[in-house]
């Protein structure tokens, strides 16, 4: 508590949008509002509030006074210093603003909105200090604003950290109903795994109930406009995740690849698998996935993705050649010569394709004349 310390100006580690508050970073954003209310303040750039700059001069503090909804101008300005100190990491003099501006709204204003906001910020500066209890006493706030997205997603995340889990739950599945898009909510799924270590096969028989968010509320929500920082943190997890599973997708590949050049067919048909639930649309690990069906004389399978293959790539020789060798498995040996021919039209230097066409123009002359 006491002073704010000094930190360089735009330094710090706080919440990455002005009161973003979840332990994991996300979509618990600013707890002020943007529109007809007031601005939202840019707190880019900043030292903390009174802190001299390097050239001597005063740091601007004129983001102090931006209006903050329907609180006046004394009370807007302590909570825009508690979000600046929340962005520089000072979480314990951030919560003293957030707390004197909270007694000075329940004196002066009556906006619920607006206090919400607050309890809800301050809540946010207790997680972030650790302090779980108080975090779910400030999420309160949800008293004044039922279904407020922030409260709500700051008390799952205090619940969960007390191991309070049915608690937790049914917080994040509220969440859920009032954004699909809430990453941390989506995270929280391992909850139900230790709900069935704690409570057994009936474990949701023993939850509290999960309230239903009314339908204008979900509107309400969707209609609201997406802060510059929510929409960059946004997009950000969404590079990050993309990135995550290239990567993943690569490292699987080359696992797959590898086991095939040591003949474990079963072993690498997995990893193509996986690598097709990451990315379904990637014509080479279907041929390849086909090398491995082909190998556990899987014919009708290996067939199968190497059609999957042609309608990615509908010249691609390497699925005409192994879609070839399932038809010769499957003894239909006329579609077999068909796609072997197409191998040849396309790359007439193939010289297993060449090779194949004779064995396959044999076993084909031979059926017919047992017929």
């Amino acid at each position: 508590m006491g002073n704010a310390q000094e930190k360089p100006p735009g330094g710090g580690g706080g919440g990455g949008g002005g009161v973003a508050g979840s332990a994991r970073s996300t979509a618990a954003g600013t707890g002020t509002r943007t529109g007809a209310g007031g601005s939202r303040e840019d707190l880019q750039g900043h030292g903390a509030p009174g802190q001299k700059v390097a050239n001597g001069s005063a740091a601007d503090t004129s983001y102090l006074d931006a209006p903050a909804g329907a609180l006046p101008p004394h009370l807007a300005r302590l909570k825009n210093e508690g979000n600046h100190l929340f962005k520089h990491g000072q979480f314990g003099d951030a919560l003293q603003k957030y707390g004197q501006a909270i007694d000075g709204c329940a004196e002066e204003v009556d906006s619920p909105e607006d206090l919400c906001i607050l309890y809800s910020n301050r809540a946010a500066c207790y997680l972030k200090d650790g302090n779980s209890t108080d975090c779910i006493q400030d999420c309160s706030a949800l008293e004044l604003q039922p279904f407020s997205l922030k409260p709500l997603l700051r008390r799952a995340m205090a619940y969960e950290s007390l191991e309070r889990y049915r608690k937790a739950y049914v917080d994040y599945k509220t969440v859920l109903q009032i954004d699909t898009g809430v990453q941390a909510a989506h995270d929280s799924v391992h909850i139900t795994k230790l709900l069935i270590e704690q409570d057994g096969p009936e474990w949701r028989d023993k939850l509290p109930g999960i309230p239903v968010v009314p339908l204008s509320i979900q509107q309400q929500h969707r209609q609201k406009p997406v802060s510059v920082e929510l929409a960059q943190a946004r997009a950000a997890r969404a590079a990050h995740e993309e990135r995550r599973k290239e990567a993943h997708f690569t490292l699987l590949k080359q696992e797959g690849n590898s086991l095939v050049r040591k003949g474990l067919s079963q072993e690498a048909l997995e990893k193509y698998s996986e690598c097709l639930r990451i990315k379904p649309d990637e014509c080479s690990v279907y041929t390849n996935r086909a090398i491995c069906l082909l190998k556990l004389n899987r014919f009708e399978e290996a067939k199968q993705d190497c059609d999957s293959a042609l309608q990615l790539d509908p010249s691609n020789k390497k699925a005409f050649y192994r879609r070839a060798l399932a038809f010769k498995g499957l003894k239909d040996y006329l579609s077999a010569s068909s796609d072997l021919q197409e191998v040849l039209q396309l790359d007439p230097k193939v010289r297993e394709a060449e090779q194949e066409l004779e064995v396959v123009t044999g076993l084909l002359r031979q059926s017919l004349m047992d017929n």
